[in-house]
């Protein structure tokens, strides 16, 4: 049983439930993949419903009643139709003034993105005008790059007024050096970019991020406000007389094919043996890894939470970027922004924990630190979806490296719920939802690490700070090979043993 989708111009109108249409196959033949079309469409034609198939839920899009969305602030699941826009902006008392729309990243700069954004560009520019908005495009890699370049389209961007900045993460994983306005200070941006949460972009909590498509980032930037509906308001151009943008197109792929761009791999040389990587003991940019311990073949007993985190618990939460990112080749450096963000559900709020040991509060990290150092392994309880945003390495790594052997949680994303086991720790779910609110933040728990198994649940045993025992069955989704992660320390020691 599951859920079955129909899409079409009216209510009704379906596609196949399994399709890979021509489009699909172009681009990946225009990618040098033409292999992996050519599988696709051989056995496309296995991939339908059962004859008579029964589903939990029929939803029925009519996608000509379908019109653009922003989502935000603050968070990408807060959706708005452009029609409500304007009055949710006002209701809500947002900053109206756009002051900056960001175009591109990995998630929104194909080449087909750039061209309709470039388009829209190019009506403003044909009206005499510009873009009223800072404007920044960031391509999605040195491909896209260099085909937009030799294509016209970056040259339109930067005659709208915009500023190409180097096709890596920018401004998404806040590597923004964002000047025009101080930290603190309301303001609005726009961007097409995949995250939005509080501060990401450019460290300032108080910018109202907003995300949508390439198109009505381009389109909100002309006007330079978030009241603007491009599919029903004017503009003025350089003489003032009112116009509408025209609507946007764009070509799929580029009719001459891509160009590469750059070439900037260094192949490793072939005898690697002699290799030796040399770090400097006082860098404080780059260290060394490393291997974690292995399991110890025992249940853990007697561990304090951590924390216990309440509400969202995104990976900038768990690991926030901006300017900790120069130390993401230092692990123990910047596992010093661990949980700051999390909300402790003790005291309503961040990076403030105590520490059961002391009893006195601190920041998050600090407490680890302490922990460790004191041989104390430890959990961390989460709420729904713990881990959504990035898919960050170091939101594993670091409770890892900092003495952590759980993270027990309502649910997970799952890009983070992997990344956890491969470096061998154990993301585990309670079987009741309810159970969360069950464990309190100064209880200390054991962890029947012995009863790890597939498809079994195992036990958390729950010791108040007042009252009796308790036990609290908890899932997970190890399969065999996961499960020797964690008894070898890590996916890397699994990999090492196997190697040697």
């Amino acid at each position: 049983m599951g859920t079955i989708c129909n899409m079409g111009a009216e209510i009704g109108a379906t596609t196949s439930v399994f399709p890979f249409n021509d489009r699909m196959y172009e681009y990946l033949a225009a990618t040098k993949r033409t292999a992996i079309g050519d599988f696709a469409r051989d056995y496309a034609k296995e991939l339908r419903q059962d004859e008579g198939a029964e589903y939990d839920q029929l939803i029925e899009i009519n996608l000509s009643e379908l019109e653009p969305h922003i989502n935000g602030p603050f968070t990408p699941d807060l959706a708005t139709p452009i029609s409500k826009f304007s009055e949710a902006v006002q209701a809500n008392n947002w900053p109206e003034d756009l002051k900056v729309g960001l175009i591109g990243s990995c998630t929104n700069s194909s080449y087909e993105d750039m061209d309709r954004a470039a388009s829209i560009a190019r009506d403003a520019l044909k009206h005499g005008i510009k873009a009223k908005a800072a404007f920044v495009v960031t391509p999605g890699s040195e491909q896209i790059r260099a085909t937009i370049a030799r294509d016209g389209q970056l040259e339109t961007f930067e005659e709208f007024g915009g500023v190409v900045l180097a096709n890596a993460c920018g401004p998404c994983i806040g590597q923004w050096d964002r000047r025009d306005v101080k930290k603190g200070t309301p303001n609005s941006i726009l961007s097409s970019y995949n995250r939005n949460f509080t501060g990401r972009n450019d460290g300032n909590p108080a910018t109202h991020s907003f995300v949508t498509s390439p198109d009505l980032v381009v389109a909100l930037s002309i006007a330079g406000s978030l009241h603007f509906n491009p599919l029903t308001d004017k503009l003025k151009d350089k003489d003032g007389n009112e116009f509408m943008l025209a609507p946007p197109g764009g070509a799929s792929l580029p009719s001459r094919g891509y160009d590469p761009g750059d070439n900037t791999y260094q192949a490793p040389p072939a005898n690697r043996s002699s290799v030796t990587v040399k770090v400097a003991p006082t860098s404080d940019r780059l260290q060394i890894l490393q291997p974690f311990n292995a399991w110890d073949g025992k249940d853990a007993l007697d561990m304090p939470i951590l924390i216990k985190a309440q509400g969202k618990t995104t990976t900038d939460h768990i690991s926030m970027a901006g300017p900790w990112l120069k130390y993401r080749g230092h692990l123990d450096n910047i596992s010093n922004n661990m949980l700051i963000g999390a909300i402790n559900e003790a005291n309503g709020e961040a990076n403030k924990i105590k520490n059961f040991t002391t009893s006195e509060w601190d920041a998050v990290p600090a407490v680890a630190r302490d922990y460790k150092a004191k041989g104390i392994k430890w959990v961390v309880i989460g709420d729904w979806n713990y881990g959504e945003g990035s898919s960050r390495e170091h939101a594993a790594l670091e409770p890892r490296h900092l003495g952590g052997l759980a993270i027990i949680t309502r649910s997970f994303a799952r890009i983070h719920e992997t990344n956890l086991k491969k470096q061998g720790m154990l993301p585990l779910t309670f079987a009741d939802p309810a159970d969360y609110d069950k464990v309190k933040p100064e209880d200390k728990v054991d962890l029947l690490c012995t009863e790890l198994a597939v498809g079994k649940p195992m036990t958390l045993r729950v010791h108040p700070k007042d009252g009796e025992t308790f036990d609290i069955k908890l899932n997970h989704t190890f399969n065999e090979p996961q499960i020797e992660w964690f008894k070898n320390g890590s996916a890397l020691n699994t990999m090492a043993k196997q190697n040697s």
